[in-house]
């Protein structure tokens, strides 16, 4: 079932709540999933999955994960020091691109408690290496990711779909204003370079939530995030001269933009949004909103098992590993209830993405035609 589903076939699913179920009660990360009442086409599939042990924790390839990140991590700071003032240097600078992008990674299974029963040991864990370890605002991180999961693709819910930059459907370019409407017209040929910047504005975007009372432990957010900026900074500076220092930060941070950004592209971009009152009930909103990645585990490590993103935005707390396992179970399900489910190849998924975007940004190079 390899064809994407269309907007219309969003609408046309029932927009039925399962009862006694929140729109993000599976999705938060931080949560463990909830078995809805019985009767679900979730509750059904839940069944199957728990069935097949494939919601148990695993603590022995979490903590071999965990201890080849951080060996990788602090190996690539020993390297750059070795190399030190050279253009060289500048290789270094892409493999920790990869090395961040990859604590970004543990972060996320962090945040959604695959790796850690206790609450207090997923947030302590998730902030050492979020904010200390790649200067991410954790908090700010975690509650946006949250209202992704439980609302994807939604115009007006999700905060990943939001007209800040680009437009995302052609509502949102018939109503785009400023930089939307400048950078809509050509944004699938921007879409790319954009990337290159999304290492700043990650870390831009922590340090602003700061301000925000409603923001838990910012004392704790705000010191280690300083204390990572003022490491990072004092290591190029004090190892490079300023010339060389300034080139490692940028091809650094740019990278590490492009290499997130190619990572969670494929995972939404392309498929139907949502808007208004369109509510499917959860396995449809999640199935149908999401993309899979095809590949093996090559693919499993570089992309951290988000290449299994309808697996994944239907059971957030099971550990990435096992989401593999989970894949034929799930496509199998929808398959008997009809339901479209897409898995494409790496390419595909970015030339649907493009696509998208292309097609999105269509009412804002209209307006700019003569009649």
């Amino acid at each position: 079932m390899n064809s994407q589903p269309s907007s219309a076939a969003v609408a046309a699913t029932d927009t039925h709540t399962a009862p006694g179920r929140s729109a993000g009660a599976s999705a938060r990360p931080g949560g463990r999933p909830q078995r809805p009442e019985g009767g679900s086409d979730f509750a059904r599939l839940s069944a199957r999955i728990k069935d097949a042990g494939l919601m148990r924790r695993r603590p022995v390839y979490y903590g071999m994960r965990i201890a080849v990140v951080v060996l990788v991590y602090a190996a690539t700071w020993v390297g750059f020091t070795v190399v030190g003032d050279s253009w060289w240097t500048l290789a270094v600078a892409a493999l920790l691109a990869v090395v961040f992008g990859q604590v970004a990674l543990l972060a996320h299974d962090v945040a959604h408690r695959q790796v850690f029963r206790l609450a207090r040991a997923s947030v302590l864990t998730g902030r050492i290496i979020g904010n200390l370890g790649i200067g991410m605002g954790y908090g700010w991180w975690q509650d946006k990711h949250s209202r992704h999961h439980a609302n994807p693709n939604h115009e007006e819910l999700d905060p990943d779909v939001a007209p800040d930059i680009l437009v995302w459907s052609r509502g949102q370019a018939e109503r785009a204003t400023g930089l939307p409407r400048l950078i809509g017209r050509s944004q699938a040929y921007l879409f790319f370079p954009l990337l290159l910047l999304e290492g700043f504005n990650l870390h831009v975007a922590g340090v602003r939530a700061l301000a925000d009372r409603a923001q838990k432990q910012r004392k704790i957010e705000g010191t280690l995030l300083i204390a990572h900026f003022v490491l990072y900074l004092t290591a190029l500076f004090a190892v490079l001269p300023p010339g060389k220092a300034v080139a490692f930060l940028f091809v650094h941070q740019c990278l590490f933009g492009v290499y997130l950004g190619s990572i969670f592209a494929p995972n939404h971009k392309g498929m139907p949004m949502l808007s208004g009152k369109e509510r499917p009930d959860f396995l449809r909103r999640q199935v149908l909103t999401s993309r899979n990645v095809s590949g093996g585990v090559f693919t499993d490590v570089v992309l951290g098992g988000l290449n299994h993103q309808i697996e994944h935005h239907l059971f957030p707390s099971m550990p990435s590993p096992n989401l593999r396992r989970a894949q034929p179970i799930v496509r199998r399900y929808c398959e008997e209830l009809g339901v479209p489910y897409l898995r494409t190849g790496l390419i595909a998924s970015y030339a649907q993405t493009l696509t998208s975007l292309h097609r999105a940004g269509a009412p804002i190079r209209a307006a700019r035609r003569p009649a």
